[in-house]
């Protein structure tokens, strides 16, 4: 009789508590942009016109809220951006070093202390503190964020290493933007029953919620690994761990981290304002299309198990993704279309992007090669955020911001998609030169790999070949 780690079961149920580890703080990230009226409202209404959106008959009506300016509200997002740029490369590190049960609990632990200090601020609008508050907030919550998901993807590609990775990234994701999806649903509702105040410390009670999935997830994974006999053998290879290793990583890594800053740097920004944006003026087109195709990722992670393809799909995807920006600033198409087509093209992109990192990195350093994508990818994300905020323009929270301003962010956004083609292209030309690994069919694959791997083969690999500039090294990766 086998032991429990070395079933299927074991490492599905790793794989649930996996997933509820960021769904409270992907419901926390989006709701300033969710609550974007509120979060630029006035900060008194006369009473008789007091409101939350829109009148019945159309005419805006004055919204009570914290009286943000826009470059205000951008800088919410832009400091969780910069955060995640500056501590995601240490964190990366130091999971590495230290394991996955340090990493899980500290980042954890650092979403719930910001989403708290974040609903704190909110008590002191009108005051010099609302700010500053809620800027710290968001920068403990953004380096607790970002670091988890990679922690999250860590154990993620061990436990299903060689066994339906790219289905177990979607799984992961798509619970993730579950979160999402719920905040749209929810959280306007919510906020007109209970207010602003109480709807953020909803979003804390989520964090906790995440931080208690967190402390499972650590225990399941340091018993699998004590039952597997890794434990010893993965804390040897942890103290391997150099800083110098990231100067081994391939030209593939860097144009693939590249890409996919360039592919976000069009998705964030777009998400965080488009609420307000006279181009895209139905909430169901910015939120609903976008965040309920995430859900279907999934289906896409699980067609690139079986496809493959992976670099093909991300060139195809950012080219797919150049007429969005132009549909939405320059023609009268309904954004609805634009903006269920940007959804798409954003769940194939994902599906074909970020499983694509173990894919030519060492298993021993893929903490820190995460991590570095992650903070490439948010400081271009933090930057594109701050030339939107310099783009819309005004210093007032109840100015209206004139229809060319936002032609000129979706531009913006265009230029960005275009880099993400180049950068792609690049990425393919080079990945045939140094052996096809990102474009392997399912058939190319099944012949290489020997029949009849058994279902422990997947977790006790320990050796795989690496292709980075040397294409015929070969390293010893282990997980720690």
């Amino acid at each position: 009789m086998g032991k429990p780690a070395e079933k299927a079961f074991y490492r599905f149920v790793v794989l649930f508590f996996n997933c509820l580890v960021t769904f409270g703080s992907y419901f926390c990230f989006d709701i300033p942009s969710v609550l974007q009226d509120q979060f630029q409202g006035n900060l008194t209404c006369p009473n008789s016109t007091v409101s939350n959106g829109t009148s019945a008959n159309g005419t805006a009506e004055c919204v009570e809220g914290l009286g943000m300016t826009p470059e205000e509200y951008n800088l919410l997002y832009a400091i969780y951006a910069w955060t995640n740029a500056l501590v995601v490369i240490m964190a990366g590190f130091l999971i590495d070093k230290l394991g996955n049960c340090f990493g899980v609990f500290l980042f954890s632990f650092l979403t719930v202390l910001g989403s708290t200090i974040f609903a704190l601020g909110s008590h002191f609008k009108g005051t010099s503190y609302l700010l500053p508050l809620m800027l710290t907030g968001r920068l403990l919550f953004g380096s607790g964020n970002g670091s988890l998901t990679l922690v999250q993807n860590r154990i993620t590609s061990f436990w299903f290493k060689g066994k339906e990775l790219a289905l177990a990234f979607g799984l992961t994701l798509a619970f993730s933007r579950l979160g999402s999806v719920l905040n749209f649903f929810l959280t306007q509702k919510f906020e007109a029953n209970f207010g602003l105040q109480w709807t953020l410390w909803g979003g804390t009670l989520l964090c906790v919620l995440g931080f208690l999935a967190a402390i499972t997830v650590s225990m399941l994974d340091k018993v699998g690994m004590r039952q597997l006999g890794l434990d010893g053998a993965i804390q040897e290879e942890s103290r391997k761990v150099r800083v110098q290793d990231v100067g081994k990583l391939s030209l593939r890594y860097w144009l693939l981290v590249l890409t996919i800053m360039f592919f976000y740097n069009g998705i964030f920004p777009f998400v965080a304002d488009a609420s307000f944006c006279p181009l895209v003026h139905d909430r169901l087109s910015q939120h609903c299309s976008t965040h309920l195709v995430h859900l279907k990722r999934c289906n896409c992670f699980l067609c690139q198990d079986y496809v493959g393809l992976r670099g093909v799909f991300a060139v195809g995807c950012a080219v797919l993704t150049l007429p969005v920006f132009a549909l939405l600033a320059f023609t009268f198409v309904p954004p609805l279309v634009s903006t269920i087509w940007l959804g798409v093209t954003y769940s194939f992109a994902a599906a074909s992007m970020w499983p694509s990192i173990p894919l030519v990195v060492p298993q021993a350093t893929l903490g820190t090669a995460m991590g570095l994508a992650t903070s490439v990818q948010m400081i271009g994300i933090g930057l594109s955020n701050l030339f939107v905020g310099q783009i819309l323009g005004t210093k007032s929270s109840d100015a209206k911001i004139p229809l060319w301003r936002w032609q000129r962010m979706m531009i913006f956004m265009l230029g960005n998609t275009i880099c993400c083609i180049v950068t792609s292209i690049i990425l393919n030309i080079v990945d045939h030169r140094q052996g096809g690994t990102l474009n392997k069919t399912t058939k190319r694959n099944a012949t290489e790999e020997s029949p009849g791997t058994a279902e422990q083969d997947s977790l006790l690999q320990g050796q795989e070949e690496f292709d980075g500039d040397d294409p015929g090294q070969s390293i010893s990766i282990n997980r720690s």
